[in-house]
């Protein structure tokens, strides 16, 4: 399931965490939420994020 975490501290600081998402799926889906927090003040990609994206194969048998 794709979510989109955001975590505020007592102290006011924002953290956006992103599951679910391969490869930069996860940059496009969470930059609304980082335009509207702010500066962006470090980037750190989850192993997700170096997954690429599956995709659809269609494998046809002729015999």
């Amino acid at each position: 399931m794709k979510t989109i975490e955001i975590t505020v501290s007592a102290d006011g600081k924002a953290t956006v965490e992103t599951k679910g998402f391969a490869g930069g799926g996860c940059k496009e889906a969470s930059r609304f939420v980082e335009r509207a927090l702010g500066v962006v003040v470090a980037d750190v990609p989850t192993a997700e994020a170096f997954l690429t994206a599956p995709t659809e194969r269609r494998i046809e048998h002729r015999g």
